[in-house]
């Protein structure tokens, strides 16, 4: 016959007193110390595998259903272009429909923000950028989501240099004419950038500082309006992406005057530096990732992380993206970390020197 859990001095069990232990068959009491030991340790190891099933399960498994990747920017530019390149590949890879669903707002915070209040499962995640995860902390007054403690990286996709450009038609043709004409006309001179925080934006921040002159910033709604309002002559100058600003320098539309990355373009080699052009250490970039809700499953992560190196180490994927001015960089989760705490502290210091804020 089973033993009972032992009584109480009042002489009744605890609790409702008939219901039996599930790990003791018989009194703990009569039980020898190598005995419980052994039960308990069996116990134990039983209730871990149990927790960590679902989640090695949920792993191997995933994905199950479509997956939601996020571009919190309009469609049209590098990003989204790079965004759903990405998404093909995935979606022939898992079998599975990898959506892109572009959420802009707010400098790419609306979108960011919807995927860090997002499931943790790994199956909605955002294609971070420079914005998001590097400026906006800095240059927002209010975040709705903390850029670190709110999500987990998965991998650098893509680097792309930045270009100054003027009319084709404008007067300036080099670094040091930009900053004698700004010079001639303080407070009338303008720049324009497809919005709060990215790089134009920044790398124009940056020219301001470095330079002391007295330039204004216009954010518009993507890069293709910024890019309007210069060959309307809203604006005198802006710094966009690579390959956006090649495709209308051979149209004849505007005139490119230096790349902002330290290195020239293999995409442009003839085109100089901000730095070879008398300011040494300009040095900014676009960048973009993909990011996932904060307590996604490493497993899911590692899953996510696999692909899409793959993914960009893939000649065709590779020939693509370059032709759009987008460098491939895969990285680790780590790794990925890391870069975005180096740039954000970048960034950082550049927002507090121009006094740039958005309130």
């Amino acid at each position: 016959m089973r033993g009972r859990v032992g009584r109480g001095n009042s002489g009744r069990p605890p609790g409702n007193g008939s219901l039996q232990s599930p790990l003791v068959p018989f009194p703990a009491a009569a039980m020898p110390p190598s005995s419980l030991r052994r039960r308990l340790g069996v116990a134990l190891a039983a209730a871990a595998l149990g927790c960590t099933l679902p989640i090695v399960a949920h792993a191997q498994s995933f994905p199950s259903k479509p997956v939601k990747l996020v571009v919190p920017f309009p469609p049209g530019g590098s990003l989204d272009n790079v965004g759903r390149l990405l998404a093909q590949k995935l979606t022939e890879a898992w079998g599975q429909q990898v959506v892109v669903e572009n959420r802009p707002g707010a400098g790419g915070n609306v979108g960011a923000d919807a995927v860090a209040k997002s499931p943790a499962d790994g199956y909605a995640v955002v294609m971070g950028a420079l914005s998001t995860h590097a400026v906006n902390p800095s240059l927002y007054a209010k975040m709705p989501y903390d850029a670190v403690k709110d999500f987990a990286p998965i991998s650098n996709v893509a680097i792309t240099p930045n270009v100054l450009i003027v009319r084709a038609d404008s007067p300036i043709r080099s670094v040091s004419d930009l900053i004698a004409y700004a010079k001639a006309n303080p407070g009338k001179t303008n720049f324009g950038s497809g919005s709060n925080g990215s790089a134009g934006h920044l790398a124009g921040e940056l020219f301001k500082v470095e330079t002391g002159t007295d330039v204004m910033h216009i954010p518009y709604k993507g890069g293709a309006p910024a890019l309007q309002a210069l060959l309307a002559g809203e604006t005198q100058f802006m710094f966009d992406n690579l390959a956006n600003a090649m495709a209308q320098v051979k149209g004849g539309r505007v005139r490119a005057i230096a790349v902002t990355t330290a290195q020239r373009s293999k995409l442009a080699p003839d085109l100089p530096t901000m730095a070879e052009q008398g300011l040494p250490g300009f040095d900014i970039a676009t960048w973009f990732g993909l990011l996932a809700p904060a307590g996604t499953p490493p497993e899911v992560i590692a899953r996510w992380n696999a692909e899409v190196v793959k993914a960009l180490n893939a000649p065709d994927v590779r020939e693509r993206m370059v032709a759009q001015g987008a460098d491939p960089t895969p990285t680790t989760p780590a790794e990925f970390a890391a870069f975005i705490a180096k740039e954000r502290d970048k960034y950082a210091r550049i927002v507090k020197a121009s006094g740039a804020r958005v309130d």
